[in-house]
């Protein structure tokens, strides 16, 4: 049996006590067909607190918990609280700043997210937004990731990114997705409020979310491999943002 990640909660009464003393939850692990007991209970109050809930084959839980007693539920906890889509509209109004957003499209990879958040915290983004479902969530490995960057940038999660992209135009922000075919990244003028939109690592931005965008930028690739890592094109993006904001000029 393999050893159970630090970041397990394992069994009713460790998980019961982690959401009574207020720690942050990722995802709660829920055996399938197990609704007894106290299971129900958790589980109703994970969906209220927004927690995602997936259900999983007992063996595969058997393994996850390195043979630890489960009792059919186990969760991970978060590095952080999640923020909302709100907290990072105020952190922009607190510095005085057009915000400045970082939304990652089903993003993964925990190594690219901590590295996005490392680099959004260094280039001053207000918050990053991540979706609910396939994408890599705001566990011990992106904290560390991070390098602690997670403990200033604000990351929210939602269930649709194409009906957030939606809401957020209406508060002034232009939306630019990093994808080949696109304007010259350093060409495109980023002034007023700034989304970058970070695609998956294998399939990039999702048809209907690169739709709902009003710019898409590229980079110029010049050898034989057509994609950069989603973090690095994503801290090019940022620091050109920032860059143009810093009013840095480029030497002519």
């Amino acid at each position: 049996m393999t050893s159970p990640r630090e970041d397990l909660i394992i069994g009713r009464n460790a998980v019961s006590e982690a959401l009574r003393g207020g720690r942050a939850i990722d995802t709660l692990l829920v055996s399938k067909g197990e609704r007894n007991g106290s299971i129900g209970r958790i589980i109703a109050e994970c969906r209220d607190l927004g927690v995602v809930i997936k259900e999983v084959d007992r063996k595969k839980l058997d393994l996850m918990c390195g043979g630890a007693v489960h009792q059919g539920i186990a969760a991970y906890a978060a590095s952080h609280e999640y923020s909302t889509v709100d907290d990072i509209f105020a952190l922009a109004e607190e510095r005085g700043e057009k915000p400045f957003i970082i939304i990652c499209d089903e993003l993964e990879d925990p190594h690219n997210l901590g590295a996005v958040i490392r680099t959004a915290e260094a280039t001053g983004v207000h918050g990053v937004i991540i979706p609910k479902r396939r994408n890599a969530s705001l566990s011990y490995v992106v904290g560390k990731a991070s390098a602690g960057a997670v403990e200033y940038v604000p990351v929210a999660r939602v269930s649709n990114i194409a009906q957030t992209i939606d809401e957020l135009k209406e508060r002034g922000i232009w939306f630019y997705a990093a994808d080949m075919d696109g304007e010259d990244w350093c060409s495109v003028n980023y002034d007023g409020g700034v989304g970058l939109v970070i695609g998956s690592e294998g399939r990039g931005i999702s048809r209907l979310v690169k739709e709902k965008c009003d710019f898409t930028v590229s980079m110029p690739m010049k050898g034989k491999i057509n994609s950069l890592n989603a973090s690095v094109a994503a801290g090019v993006l940022m620091y050109e943002v920032a860059r143009q904001r810093a009013g840095i000029k480029a030497k002519g």
